[in-house]
């Protein structure tokens, strides 16, 4: 074929020679991506045994969001330039990059790169979360030290909310492997790179996912781009740049010409495999689904690609400056059902098989497996193009149906004749023998593990490890994200199964991942920041000769003894010598044991080859000693191997049973065809004497068949059924299943050869295709819902602080012997942003598979977050995306809706809401109280008795307070609060929130809004002002008044319904007295005259408004607006001791008992021990829980007062103050000797002083304590 573009050969070839023999630069090792690794030191004697095992277990320290590191990309191994060490490097999803030492998993260097995109923003997506960084496996340049990688992230740097799609942006970093720090010339923003092969498309990056393996080739970088969840306008990209300038090279499109950029698709993910190539100017790739349906049922030539290439396989070539050309595709006939099922071609890489399977003029094969479970084996140099195969179906090398979709490259293994392994979800990893028969290739599976791989997404990769490329050697490494972790097989089958060789438990590995390798040593990331080195951290304490091969020997005749030699590396004693495996081999002469052995000296045992079947065999001779030298193991292994051949004609089918399964009915129309190798493994030609065959049963009767035309075996036909067959060789039979009638079929092969009879078994079964039933319980819980596209299943109403947990169900509706339902796309609603989601993502995952008639269900749960009452419903959605094999099914977006409703109390509106709203919470004393009016002080306070109380008032707002209280008027409160802050629960329902103490700096309430009255203002509005009120009902303004230092200005205080200066006025003026003062907002104080030491303030100390009316002044904090009966005095008039007014007088009478010559301090009052003299709060009062003045005031009557507060204080001797709090600026007094103001009917005890408090705290434990010392100087 001839490459489009001139193609430099020589800045091709990658640059080996600062690379290491056991590092690993690339995803699978090389650009073929194959997997198979021959330079890691992997023994499987080592590998096998009790030395191999966990050797670090490392915890990457980065969080985000509060969530560990996720590694989805693939570790790197590299030994950098003119060094000898060793390092592992990894790239998380936070956008972080770690060096670690390869053989201890310490950390040496990190950098952070970016700040991580957030799937939040990517509506419901949660393939990858938390965070997006780094989900593509990077390269590394081996000729400069540098790390190449892409990150996704924002614009802005700051924050860890989420920004938006449009402000997500891809950056491609080069970093020095040394220090992590950025070559020159580096990162580059790929955000608007245009497509070059589409004009109308720019890159944008907040849509698009790069989750392809990066291909380094040449000069030049390459990465894959696709969606996320198939979602938004997104399409196919490959992007190349220079790795030296950083210049964008190449922007090409899988959506190209003529295709409008309204249509997405054809994304190139591969589940993180990377772009093939065979670094001669040729790369591969596989690409998913899409819209564009460009092509329909017409054939359409592989070099004739068209311009939408979508459900395709690709090859490429480069051009000399980078750019690319499409040469040739292939693309399943069944396409646009593929796009319908969202049944992806390209959910693995186009791997680029070894030289070794190239067969005939077929010299270089591509394998490649999607998401409708079909493994296609590829002619690399003529993919196929679409429908040119017989009956207008694939013309492709091979095509094997497996048992369910496939995310994971092929595992390949090309010595011993050659395998292929594919895993399967939730079914067995399936093994195909390669074999060349008369120039033609075939892949016949003959062997399955022993265990299923898990049922979700996803299975690793394929890799396959040998020491050195020895045959005997190969390990099949799978990881796995269900169960056992880390599985290793031998890559040879034995007897259709595969053999286990050892296993690990390793927690939370990432899906789709690829064992990494470094040297003799594996390395796997997770998904909770934890990596892990496996190895044999022991040196062997014998070097023995190994491998020993005794080449070819007949079968059941002996070869010659050949001497295997073994010398000692240190001190030992050798104990015991054997063989791990005797059927072939044998010991023909012993040592006397125990063998002690110095340093250097050596012994020799002779071992044959006795082989009892044809083929290569290997077994490994064991060798046990004992030693007293750290770091040395005790057994030592030497391998041996040779090649069975037999003089005569051999039979060998392969595969003995061949079975198709889950064929839709009349869907191929040309049936489905699978193969089986009829092979001659002797050296003398095999002849073939006769077939016979029966429908029935494997014993017959048989009928002989006639060799005209093609065997038909019931709905089987056998074509190509060879006469003879040529030694060590073998044919290739074509076996068709006729699938244009449901039901389950059998037929039985038999060849009679003069090398022996074989039988092959042959089943098959057709039904009806699946059918999707999708059902929802309903609310109750008792029956089900059907779905309907474009209609949500609801959850009904869920009151808050409950939840509803309810059904969802799939169903396979065909009929018996139908086809299996598979889910091939479903992303639950687990861990969104919504009240609404799954319990896992485990239940119906994608890959999920159901017979006729089974379901599989999955709990969905709203859960109504604990909410005040009298809120408005609220609804909630989240979305299910779904689609599955069902032809008629299509992806379905599937929504689960949920109304969040809360309790409402009377007095109600026509539509069932509460007439009282709850609008908030709010801070209270800011500075004065904020509702002034206490309706309620209860311990069987409700909001409902609150709402209810508030409303026979009419008031506008109402507010629930310190568990107990219920506060009303109607001017909204200053100062609206985090929800959070009201903590406290109701006296009366635990269950209720009635206000709280937030973090304990102050009181907050519960808010309450008379919907018909209040216009949704959250600002309190003073109409004007606030200012001094002039004067009313005959007072006219003194001005701005203090508190004397001993007691009241003025001594009288009057409870007010309003607390305005003309409700305190008047209240004065009623009880006959001739002055008035408001202080604290709205506290109204009353007397005939003012006291000693009360003197004018500066106006603005009486700071605070009035709590209902915000247009005035109500005085300050210990500062009085003071008001006196009649005209003002003149500006030099000061108020003083000698006014006196006609007015009541107050009077007190006491019985005569003994007091002390002092009082002193009470240490407990009840339950409730003293805390010291304390200050008032800088802009309230410091208790504003209730408070009450008495002329009668005992410590012990403010504490029975007081009793469900958790203080309680008294203050000028005859007042008592409430509170759980103390508000802010209240502290203790430096004097404590300020409270001196004996209890003013008690003198036994102190209660406060001017603007002093004596305060007391709740004490569960308080005990009587004797009475200190009376206070001196107390007066």
């Amino acid at each position: 074929m001839k490459f489009s573009g001139a193609v430099i050969a020589s800045a091709l070839v990658a640059t080996v020679s600062a690379l290491a023999s056991t590092d690993t630069i690339t995803w699978g090792g090389d650009n073929s991506r194959s997997g198979f690794q021959t330079n890691h030191g992997m023994d499987p004697a080592i590998v096998g045994s009790s030395q191999f095992g966990q050797v670090f277990r490392t915890l990457l320290p980065g969080t985000y969001v509060g969530q560990p590191e996720q590694i989805f990309s693939q570790p790197l191994v590299y030994t950098p330039n003119g060094g000898t060490r060793q390092y592992v490097y990894f790239a998380t999803t936070q956008n972080n990059v770690y060096k670690l030492d390869a053989k201890t998993g310490e950390i040496v260097a990190s950098r952070a790169l970016h700040i991580p995109f957030l799937t939040a923003d990517l509506d419901g997506c949660r393939d990858i979360e938390p965070t997006i960084g780094v989900t593509s496996t990077g390269v590394i340049d081996a000729s400069s030290d540098t790390l190449y990688l892409t990150a996704k992230t924002y614009v802005s740097q700051f924050g860890d909310k989420p920004q938006g799609r449009p402000a997500g942006r891809y950056f491609v970093h080069a970093l020095d492997v040394n220090d992590l720090s950025e070559r020159p010339n580096f990162p580059v923003d790929l955000e608007g790179v245009p497509s070059r092969n589409g004009a109308s498309r720019k890159f944008t990056g907040g849509i698009h996912l790069q989750r392809a393996a990066l291909l380094h080739t040449g000069q030049y970088i390459y990465a894959g781009f696709a969606s996320h969840c198939v979602q938004y306008n997104f399409t196919g990209w490959i992007i190349g740049w220079d790795k030296s300038t950083g210049k964008i090279v190449e922007g090409w499109t899988t959506q190209g010409q003529g295709i409008p950029n309204t249509i997405p698709g054809a994304g190139i993910w591969m589940s993180g495999g990377g772009l093939s190539s065979d670094d001669a100017g040729s790369i591969f790739a596989a690409t998913g689904n899409g819209y564009a349906s460009q092509l329909s049922t017409i054939p359409v030539k592989g070099f004739n690609p068209p311009t939408a290439l979508e459900e395709a396989a690709l090859h490429l070539t480069m051009n000399a400056d980078g750019s690319l050309n499409v040469v040739d595709f292939f693309m399943p006939w069944e396409k646009q059902a593929l796009d319908g099922g969202d049944q992806d071609l390209g959910t693995t890489p186009l791997e680029v098989l070894p030289s070794q399977f190239a067969c005939g003029d077929f010299k270089r094969i591509g394998v490649v497996t999607g998401k409708s479970g079909k493994t296609y084996w590829l002619n690399l140099d003529n993919l196929g193009g679409y429908r040119n195969g017989k009956d207008t179906q694939d013309d492709v090398l091979q095509v094997f149906q497996n048992e369910n979709s496939v995310y994971a490259g092929a595992g390949v293994y090309p010595l011993e004749g050659g395998y292929v392994f594919i895993n399967v979800i939730g079914s067995p990893t399936n093994v195909f023998k390669f074999s060349c028969n008369n120039g033609v290739p075939t892949f016949a599976k003959v062997a399955v593990s022993p265990t299923i791989n898990a049922y979700i997404l996803g299975v690793s990769h394929g890799t396959v490890t040998s020491l050195d490329g020895q045959e005997g050697t190969g390990l099949l490494w799978v990881t796995d994200v269900q169960g056992v972790g880390v599985k290793i097989y031998n890559a040879v089958p034995k007897d259709g199964k595969l053999v286990l060789l050892n296993s690990f438990n390793v927690p939370a590995i990432t899906k789709f991942s690829r064992p990494v390798f470094g040297n003799a040593m594996l390395y796997i990331g997770t998904t909770l920041g934890y990596v892990y080195g496996f190895g044999a951290p022991v040196n062997s304490p014998l070097n023995c000769s190994s491998p020993v091969d005794f080449g070819s020997v007949d079968i059941n005749n002996s070869s010659s003894a050949r001497p295997v030699t073994c010398q000692a590396t240190i001190d030992l004693t050798v104990t015991s010598v054997g063989l791990g495996e005797e059927k072939h081999f044998g010991i023909s002469d012993s040592i006397k044991l125990p063998l002690q052995l110095s340093q250097g000296q050596s012994f020799s045992v002779n071992a044959t080859f006795v082989p009892t079947s044809v083929g290569f065999q290997s077994t490994d001779l064991l060798v046990n000693s004992t030693n007293s030298v750290a770091g040395f193991s005790t057994n030592t292994h030497a391998r041996l191997t040779g090649t069975g051949r037999s003089v005569r004609a051999l039979l060998a089918l392969s595969p003995s049973t061949i079975t198709f399964k889950g064929v839709v009915t009349g869907q191929d129309p040309g049936g489905v065809t699978e193969s089986l190798v009829v092979s001659n493994r002797g050296s003398s030609p095999l002849k073939v004497t006769s077939i016979l065959y029966s429908a029935d049963n494997s014993t017959g009767p048989f009928q002989p068949w006639d060799g005209q035309g093609h065997l038909v075996v019931g709905k089987f036909t056998l074509q190509n059924i060879p006469t003879t067959v040529p030694a060590n060789s073998g044919v290739t039979v074509s076996v068709a299943f006729s699938s244009t009638a449901s039901g389950t079929f059998t037929g039985f092969v038999k060849f009679v050869t003069d090398g022996g009879n074989g039988t092959v078994s042959i089943a098959g079964s057709s039904g009806p295709a699946a059918i999707a039933l999708l059902e929802f319980q309903t609310p109750d819980g008792q029956d089900w819902v059907k779905y309907q596209s474009g209609t949500p299943f609801h959850f009904g109403n869920v009151t808050e602080n409950t939840s509803r947990s309810l059904k969802f169900r799939v169903t396979n509706k065909a009929p018996p012997g139908g086809v299996k339902l598979s889910l091939t796309v479903s992303k639950p609603p687990f861990g969104v942003d919504s009240i609404v989601r799954a319990a896992n993502q485990v239940d119906l995952a994608e890959g999920s598979s159901f017979g006729p008639g089974e379901s599989g269900t999955a709990f969905l749960t709203c859960a109504a977050p604990k909410s005040q009452w009298n809120m408005p419903v609220y609804n909630s959605t989240a979305q299910w995306t779904m689609n599955t094999n069902d032809p008629e099914f299509g992806k379905q977006f599937i929504q689960f809706f949920c109304n969040a409703v809360a309790e409402q109390a009377p007095p109600l509106l026509p539509n069932g809401q509460g007439r009282y709203q709850y609008i908030g919470c709010f801070k209270d004393n800011t500075p004065g109280r904020q509702l002034p009016n206490q309706l309620l002080d209860s311990v069987k306070l409700t909001n409902a008795q609150c709402i209810a109380t508030c409303a026979k008032s009419n008031y506008v707002f109402c507010g629930t307070q310190y568990l107990r209280e219920c506060w009303a008027g109607n001017q909204i409160p200053l100062q609206k609060v985090d929800d959070t802050n009201c903590n406290y629960n109701c006296a009366g329902d635990i269950n209720q929130i009635c206000g709280g103490n937030g973090a304990g700096d102050g009181a907050f309430m519960s808010l309450f809004a008379d919907s018909l009255q209040w216009n949704g203002n959250y600002t309190k509005p003073p109409v004007s002002g606030p200012s001094v009120n002039p004067g009313v009902s005959g007072f006219a303004s003194m001005g701005c008044f203090t508190e004397p230092a001993n007691a009241r200005a003025l001594p009288n205080g009057v409870g007010t319904e309003k607390k305005t200066v003309a409700a305190c006025v008047n209240a004065c003026k009623g009880a006959m007295y001739s002055y008035a003062g408001l202080e604290y907002g709205g506290e109204c104080w009353c007397g005939s005259q003012l006291a000693t030491g009360s003197v004018h303030a500066p106006d603005l100390e009486c700071g605070m408004n009035c709590n209902d009316n915000a247009t005035e002044y109500c005085g300050g904090p210990g500062r009085l607006n003071l008001y006196r009966l009649g005209a003002p005095p003149t500006s030099s008039s000061t108020p003083g001791s000698t006014t006196t007014t006609t007015g009541p007088t107050s009077t007190s009478s006491s019985a005569s008992v003994p007091t002390p010559t002092a009082p002193a301090v009470k240490n407990t009052v009840g339950k409730y021990r003293f805390q010291g003299c304390w200050t008032e709060a800088t802009n309230s009062r410091a208790l504003v829980g209730s408070s009450y003045a008495d002329d009668k005031m005992t410590l012990e009557a403010c504490a029975k007062f007081c009793d469900a507060f958790t203080y309680f204080a008294t203050e000028y001797g005859r007042e008592c103050y409430c509170g759980n709090s103390i508000q802010e600026g209240s502290v203790k007094a430096i004097n404590q000797n300020d409270c001196s103001f004996p209890c003013a009917g008690d003198g036994t005890g102190y209660c406060g002083a001017a603007n002093r408090l004596q305060l007391y705290k709740l004490s569960d434990s308080a005990t009587t304590m004797p009475p200190s010392a009376s206070l001196t100087g107390a007066s």
